[in-house]
């Protein structure tokens, strides 16, 4: 595969990536309700509201002339993004989450493969096209998570799995026939236990730590760049 190619692939992935994290963000809000998006598990955590809000002002603020200002916009008040006004609609944070990913994909869809080698900036650093997308992919990604946990921990025992589902361990052994040759049992030594298949089983996304550690590690001022999104 040339270089052209690859480059060209990675463009594709990325696109497919972004997408399909707001497609999961959006399935686990529609498990939630209009209360629940506003709700805090403790006094410093971020509501999803507050987490859609930061996201969107990220994303105007990055995909807004990417490949012609710095991605750290001089209009941007990133600690606002972390308050609410008390009168903040559902439909307005709908509005924002649009608005926001509308950036990200009319920054990047025109993209070439020559693109990537190209500079841009953010908060006076340089990176180039290909670094900026992937930094950045992977804060929504961080991001989508963790409104994916909290719209689980809202939902509670009514919330729709939006990964592949636990198998029971117990209910898989009682319906294993004695006749079964040992080599084709389920429970053979060589196969994951429900205890350690963690290891070899798909990630289940919904399998995040306590939603009070949920604040965004970059809701408060940090002196590191690095940290700040």
């Amino acid at each position: 595969m040339s270089q052209e190619n690859i480059a060209a692939e990675y463009l594709s992935d990325a696109l497919r990536n972004f997408r399909s994290y707001k497609k999961l963000a959006e399935e686990a809000l529609a498990q939630t309700s209009d209360k629940d998006i506003f709700r805090l598990v403790d006094p410093d955590a971020n509501s999803i509201a507050m987490l859609i809000k930061h996201m969107a002002g990220n994303m105007r603020s990055r995909w807004t002339d990417f490949l012609t200002s710095d991605g750290e916009k001089a209009d941007r008040h990133r600690d606002q993004e972390f308050e609410i006004d008390p009168n903040t609609t559902r439909a307005d944070v709908n509005e924002w989450w649009e608005r926001g990913w509308q950036c990200v994909f009319q920054a990047i869809t025109p993209l070439k493969p020559r693109d990537l080698e190209r500079k841009v900036f953010i908060a006076g650093r340089e990176h180039t096209v290909l670094q900026a997308i992937t930094r950045q992919l992977l804060h929504y990604a961080g991001h989508v998570n963790q409104i994916v946990l909290l719209a689980k921990h809202f939902r509670g025992a009514e919330w729709k799995s939006l990964s592949i589902r636990k198998v029971s361990r117990r209910l898989t052994l009682d319906n294993l026939s004695s006749s079964t040759p040992p080599d084709q049992r389920l429970d053979r030594p060589d196969q994951p236990s429900e205890e350690n298949a963690s290891q070899s089983r798909p990630h289940d996304c919904s399998s995040q730590p306590h939603p009070h550690r949920t604040r965004c590690a970059s809701a408060r001022p940090a002196g590191n760049l690095d940290a700040k999104q």
